[in-house]
């Protein structure tokens, strides 16, 4: 018994010893997080305010060719959410409740998420990112209508995940590629995670075909019978196999090398095709990542970024402002570990 009261001794003296350590991580994490952010925090409140300006009363944005784009809608709802605020709470809650309001009203009766009188290449990214956008939303909010569209939209991406594994432009089981397909399956996580049922065979099959995808040099091609890597699609197939649920690994650490080419520096952002597209899949891979390589990447892609935004707080691209400065203020908002899809 004397033992045994001793060596009960010895482990509260040593917990009493290792608990002021452990809980003073915590404080320093975070402090390491604000940080980060620090000096991009006005440039995120410039860009989220020149969002709110452009978004119009029925939750779409200004931009003609591009501002009802369920995609530019989705991304600018997922970068006030990443400030915190949710549906009717927080400085953004009623922009992010107009553009739940047009997404669902945008919901087709077989699921589809695409206005009627937006026609677009590639319907399949607005449909993947809108999925995913309401996904998060999801259970942030007690509307009937959210969830049943919602279970609508991912059914119809589970109905057209082709032979291959993967998914294209069209909601149809025709062929694939990897960024369309990348965008499918951050969206059935999201809403794995929010609770919707995903068969376990559709993840499994997109798994599969993510990882024929990865070339031997770790990056990823846009097609099976296209090998060529390039860094936009290399990050998302990074993001796609995180999303999956592989977490280390040979893929994992050949692809992060692959990335490890492209450390974003400012100044090096015009020149480059599908800059935004690329850098929000690139930062998130490394936020996965974590360690030396997360906050190297994050410091690179946040000063390159604040040396571009215009001065009404926009940045811009081919696409539209709205799309380039909502893909601006995600990336640079990353550290908060806001959203359960950038969770690590």
């Amino acid at each position: 018994m004397a033992l045994r009261k001793t060596h009960f001794v010895v482990v509260l003296l040593g917990l009493a010893m290792i608990l002021p350590r452990a809980l003073a991580q915590e404080p320093d994490a975070e402090q390491t997080a604000a940080q980060l952010m620090q000096p991009a925090e006005p440039a995120i409140e410039k860009g989220l305010a020149f969002l709110v300006e452009r978004q119009r009363d029925d939750g779409s944005f200004a931009s003609r060719n591009m501002g009802g784009n369920p995609a530019v809608v989705a991304l600018g709802g997922i970068a006030m959410l990443s400030s915190g605020s949710s549906p009717g709470r927080g400085p953004y809650g009623d922009q992010l409740d107009r553009s739940i309001d047009y997404l669902v009203k945008s919901t087709q009766a077989n699921g589809f998420i695409s206005p009627a009188d937006q026609a677009t290449h590639g319907p399949m990214y607005g449909h993947g990112f809108a999925t995913l956008y309401l996904a998060e939303v999801y259970g942030m909010t007690d509307r009937d209508d959210l969830r049943e569209a919602l279970a609508r939209a991912v059914n119809i991406i589970v109905k057209s995940q082709n032979s291959e594994g993967g998914w294209r432009y069209q909601p149809q089981p025709l062929d694939a590629d990897l960024s369309v397909t990348i965008c499918q399956i951050m969206a059935l996580r999201a809403a794995r995670n929010a609770g919707i049922e995903v068969p376990n065979e559709t993840v499994d099959a997109c798994i599969e075909y993510v990882r024929k995808c990865q070339n031997p040099d770790g990056g990823f091609s846009y097609m099976l019978n296209q090998r060529s890597s390039m860094f936009p699609r290399s990050a998302a197939g990074v993001v796609a196999l995180y999303s999956a649920g592989i977490y280390e690994g040979p893929e994992i650490e050949r692809g992060l090398g692959y990335l490890d080419r492209f450390q974003p520096r400012p100044g090096q952002v015009s020149n480059q095709s599908h800059y935004y597209y690329g850098q929000y899949y690139g930062a998130q891979a490394m936020w996965h990542a974590g360690g030396n390589r997360w906050q190297t990447w994050y410091t690179g892609i946040r000063d390159s970024l604040l040396a571009t935004q215009g001065a009404g707080g926009a940045w811009s691209d081919g696409v539209a402002p709205e799309y380039a400065t909502a893909m601006a203020c995600i990336i640079l908002q990353l550290p908060n570990n806001v959203l359960p899809i950038f969770q690590r």
